[in-house]
């Protein structure tokens, strides 16, 4: 297990290697010059070229990369904000929180509704409560989670007055962005769940469990909803990492002070480093998640488990030059 978990994480080097070459040189080529942008529009060409020199700007694109992934890869340095000069890393660790609480609240709520009416939904196949929950999930699958925010705040705060429209100051203010960016992938763990089950329950153990008698909740969440776990943490290991990066829309209409929010601002104040720094780190936080998931296969399917201590326990095959030196030591 623990090198099955090592190979996981050397495979993430090159992924994160990648997202660094790719967004670094995306605002490399972005219009705007940093030290204009560090000094404001009324300093000096002087100051300017002279600000250039010093932070490395006016090096060639090879050397700002490298240094930039030294940088990192060394020291844990993501250079520092234009605007606040401030560490990158500095900013990105006290807005992270946000981002992380935003995106757990969502996952929960994804979790709760997604197999709640995905459960609902395969047992009762056909009925009016299964036609409603899919209903439920397309309607989910096409509302974009900005809209929705938008629909939600003009409902619920505009007309109805029950919770704040923006904003983070107390238990009130994490009622609306959670349900808004839950319910869209509630939709999707929602569909895993039903067709997965549906899978399930016509299985020949199912079958078997109802025969003895248990009961059909004990069938249904015991010995079906186990079995058909597999592909739904799958889509929620997914869905948490899309919700980390999804957060980035939800912070700007409902103003929370997250990590999305810090990069929308520093896009549009071409403060690179910043936004380097941020799409790194949630990259990061995504990868962390599908190791999790993988991890988690193990615990909810022995059958996984068995195979890694089955390959870990196999005896090494014996060549057959040895084999045979042994049986002729034998017969002598």
């Amino acid at each position: 297990m623990l090198k099955y978990i090592g190979k996981r994480i050397l495979m993430m080097i090159p992924v994160l290697l990648g997202v660094i070459i790719f967004v670094f040189t995306i605002m490399y080529l972005t219009p705007g010059n940093p030290a204009r942008i560090m000094l404001g529009p009324n300093a000096s060409e002087e100051a300017v070229q002279q600000l250039l020199e010093e932070k490395g700007f006016d090096r060639p694109y090879l050397v700002q990369l490298t240094d930039y992934i030294k940088n990192i890869v060394l020291r844990g340095d993501f250079g520092e904000s234009f605007q606040t000069g401030e560490p990158v890393l500095k900013e990105i660790l006290e807005r992270f929180p946000t981002t992380l609480k935003l995106a757990t609240l969502s996952v929960t709520v994804s979790l709760v509704f997604g197999l709640t009416f995905g459960i609902i939904s395969a047992t009762k196949q056909y009925s009016i409560l299964d036609k409603v929950t899919t209903s439920f999930a397309l309607l989910g699958v096409s509302m974009p989670s900005f809209w929705a925010g938008l629909m939600a705040t003009i409902l619920f705060s505009s007309i109805l007055g029950w919770l704040p429209a923006s904003g983070s100051y107390g238990w009130k203010y994490w009622i609306l962005p959670p349900l808004v960016l839950g319910l869209h992938s509630a939709a999707s763990i929602m569909r895993m769940t039903r067709s997965s089950m549906l899978e399930v329950i016509r299985q020949d153990y199912i079958r078997t469990a109802r025969a003895k008698g248990q009961t059909e909740s004990k069938v249904i969440i015991i010995h079906a909803l186990r079995n058909a776990l597999i592909p739904v943490v799958t889509v929620v290991g997914m869905q948490f990492g899309i919700l980390l990066g999804g957060s980035i829309l939800i912070e700007s209409v409902f103003a929370l002070p997250g990590l999305g929010r810090l990069i929308i601002g520093s896009i549009g104040k071409r403060d690179r480093m910043v936004v380097q720094g941020g799409v790194l780190f949630l990259a990061l936080a995504f990868s962390l998640v599908n190791l999790l998931v993988d991890i988690l296969y193990a615990f909810i399917d022995p059958r996984i488990k068995s195979q890694y201590q089955a390959s870990r326990k196999r005896p090494k095959e014996v060549p057959n030059h040895v084999e045979n030196k042994l049986e002729t030591q034998e017969n002598s």
